[in-house]
C-alpha cells in the first residue's frame, strides 16, 4: 500500500494481494516437517515469485525443493512462464503453474494456505495446508524494511505456520506435520540485483514458541554490509535488530558443483544484547539451486534445512532454521 506505515496489522490484506504491475514480489514458504509415523525430517522450500518487468506482461515462477535429511538428498525444480492475463489484486490468493507434467498451486490468505506442488523429474509430491499460531510480524516495525538506504522493500511473516498434510517421495506417501516460516515481500527489484549478495537467516525456537529472522546484505558498488532482523517474542512482541546487535562468523564451507561458489554451511550468530549465542549448521551440505533463465543468464543460490543449537540468557536452546545465501560469488573477499 504504497509507503505508507501500517496502523495496525488488519491492513495487511491490502499486500497479502498480488500487486498489480510489481517489479518483483513472493510468497515464500520454508520450514522442517516430521514424518508422524517415523519421526525422519524433510525440509521444504515452496515459492510463486511474480515480476513484470516493463509494466506491460506479467510473469510468474515457481521454486519447489524437498530435502531428505536422513537419505542426505536434495531434490529441486523451478518454473517459469509468461501469463495471458494480468494479476489483479484479489483475494484469497490464487496463484497456479501447470504443464503436461506438472502442477503448482497456492490458494488462500492470512496465514491459512493450501500449497501444492509436483516435481515431476523426481516423481516428488506436496499437498499442505497451514493455519497460523501466532500474528504476522511487521519486519523494522512498520512492515516497510530499509536496506541501509539502497532499498526499500514490503516485509512481514508468518514466522510460524502450523502444517500438515503429505509429502510423496520414493514411490511411499508419508503424513507430515511440521511449522512453516512464510515470507511476503514485494517491490523488491532494488535487494535482487547483480550489484547485491544477501545473506537470510530464519530460526524457530523449540523450548520458548520465539523466532528470529536476521539477514546481511553486501553492496558491491560501496562495499557495503548491512545487517538487520526481527526477534519474535512469545507474547507476540517483536525486537528490531540494528547492524551492531549483529554478529556472523562463517565456520565451514561447502563448494557449489555447477557454481564453484563457495557458501557456508555453518555459522555462528551472537546478538548480545539479547545475550543470545547460536551455531547454526547445514542438514545437508549439498542444498544448491541453479536455475537457468536464458541460455547465458544463470542464478545460482543456497537454501537449506538448517539445525540450530546455543543459548539464550544462559539458557539451552535448539531450534529449526532455514538459510539462503544468494550471489555469493560477487562478494569480494
Amino acid at each position: 500500500n504504497g509507503n505508507d506505515v501500517y496502523k495496525d496489522k488488519s491492513d495487511l490484506s491490502i499486500d497479502e494481494a498480488p500487486h498489480v504491475k510489481n517489479s518483483l514480489e513472493w510468497w515464500y514458504y520454508t520450514g522442517h516437517l516430521e514424518d508422524i509415523e517415523t519421526d525422519r525430517e524433510y525440509g521444504v522450500e515452496f515459492v510463486f515469485f511474480h515480476f513484470n518487468p516493463r509494466n506491460k506482461k506479467d510473469y510468474i515462477m515457481v521454486n519447489f525443493a524437498i530435502t531428505d535429511s536422513t537419505n542426505q538428498k536434495f531434490y529441486y525444480d523451478y518454473k517459469i512462464t509468461s501469463l495471458d492475463e494480468l494479476l489483479t489484486a484479489d483475494l484469497p490468493i490464487n496463484l497456479s503453474y501447470a504443464d503436461k507434467k506438472e502442477q503448482y498451486s497456492l490458494n488462500g490468505q492470512m496465514g491459512k494456505y493450501h500449497l501444492k506442488g509436483e516435481m515431476a523429474e523426481y516423481d516428488i509430491t506436496i499437498d499442505l495446508t497451514t493455519s497460523p499460531t501466532k500474528q504476522a510480524v511487521l519486519h523494522s516495525g512498520t512492515g516497510y524494511e530499509n536496506y541501509g538506504g539502497y532499498a526499500t522493500a514490503g516485509y512481514y511473516s508468518y514466522p510460524r505456520l502450523t502444517t500438515a498434510g503429505t509429502l510423496e517421495l520414493n514411490g511411499t506417501t508419508i503424513k507430515v506435520k511440521g511449522d512453516l516460516w512464510y515470507d511476503r515481500q514485494w517491490n523488491c527489484i532494488g535487494v535482487w540485483q547483480k550489484e547485491v549478495a544477501w545473506d537470510w537467516f530464519s530460526v524457530q525456537f523449540e523450548e520458548t514458541n520465539e523466532e528470529l529472522m536476521v539477514y546481511r546484505v553486501y553492496h558491491v558498488g560501496d562495499k557495503a554490509t548491512i545487517y538487520g532482523g526481527t526477534y519474535y517474542k512469545a507474547d507476540g512482541s517483536a525486537i528490531d535488530l540494528k547492524k551492531e546487535e549483529i554478529i556472523l562468523k562463517e565456520l565451514d564451507f561447502w563448494k557449489g558443483k555447477k557454481s564453484k561458489v563457495e557458501y557456508s554451511v555453518k555459522w555462528g550468530l551472537e546478538i548480545p544484547s539479547l545475550n543470545m549465542d547460536l551455531e547454526l549448521v547445514a542438514v545437508v551440505p549439498e542444498q544448491e539451486l541453479s536455475l537457468k533463465f536464458t541460455p547465458i543468464h544463470f542464478l545460482h543460490y543456497w537454501e537449506g534445512m538448517c539445525n540450530v543449537k546455543g543459548a539464550i540468557n544462559g539458557k539451552s536452546v535448539i531450534g529449526n532454521s532455514y538459510i539462503e545465501l544468494t550471489n555469493r560469488g560477487i562478494i569480494d573477499d
